[in-house]
């Protein structure tokens, strides 16, 4: 079958691909095909993850977390697209001034609003330390007069990461299970699964397998997912939406 990587997924697009993947199964009678008990498995482990990420949904702190994630995500590209705008100013200094400013940028990747919560925060932190640490770039800041813009991004920044902290001692005190361990747990068992039909289907000496019709499908759905994956890794717009509680 068609391989996809599972840790690239973001936790609602990977917990809907496993929950699309056995459900497919489902409506190929497994029980038939040898496979019901490894299903089961899978569709265990599949259900603790959503009861986690079910609670965490509900966390106050994590509503809190994605309005202040979303506040940062939109001061970072603000900021951005005015540098990038000034870079083809008709004024030689401020085309210069932003460009120096968007090289600063480009030293930490593009897409910073696309990093997980975690990569943002520290990323942020590094970027807003190089503003008021080198004299060319606070310069080049005041020029611009971007002040409140660099104070809305420190001030919330810093508020995320706060939140971000209590909310992880919450949910750790709570249960000790991270979405993160759980996924690992879901992994060895989507591939047990996987590997039960790849290996009952080269057994087949006698064509046609009756594993082939739920192979298509599978890989349908998994050539989709990788599409998904193309897709975000080549776009130049920032379209986070992070999934709590643990990148």
């Amino acid at each position: 079958m068609n391989a996809i990587e599972l840790r690239l997924l973001r936790n609602a697009e990977y917990l809907q691909y496993v929950k699309d993947f056995t459900g497919i199964i489902d409506l190929n009678n497994p029980e038939s095909l040898g496979i019901d008990v490894k299903l089961s498995a899978f569709n265990t482990k599949i259900s603790e993850l959503e009861a986690l990420y079910k609670k965490a949904l509900a966390s106050e702190k994590t509503q809190e977390l994605l309005v202040l994630d979303e506040r940062r995500d939109n001061a970072i590209n603000g900021i951005f697209y005015f540098l990038l705008s000034q870079s083809y100013h008709y004024e030689a200094d401020k085309k210069q001034k932003a460009q120096l400013l968007l090289d600063n940028i480009a030293l930490y990747g593009s897409g910073i609003a696309r990093l997980n919560y975690q990569a943002e925060t520290a990323t942020l932190n590094n970027l807003l330390r190089d503003w008021e640490n080198k004299p060319e770039l606070a310069d080049a800041i005041t020029a611009f007069d971007l002040s409140a813009w660099i104070a809305e991004l420190k001030s919330t920044n810093e508020l995320f990461n706060t939140k971000y902290l209590s909310r992880t001692q919450e949910y750790g005190d709570a249960n000790p299970e991270t979405i993160k361990t759980k996924r690992e747990e879901i992994n060895a068992a989507y591939y047990a699964l996987r590997d039960r039909i790849d290996a009952l289907h080269l057994l087949v000496e006698t064509p046609p397998s009756p594993y082939q019709t739920v192979i298509n499908q599978l890989n349908a759905l998994t050539d989709q997912y990788n599409v998904l994956l193309v897709n975000r890794k080549d776009t130049s717009v920032p379209e986070k939406n992070e999934n709590p509680p643990l990148e």
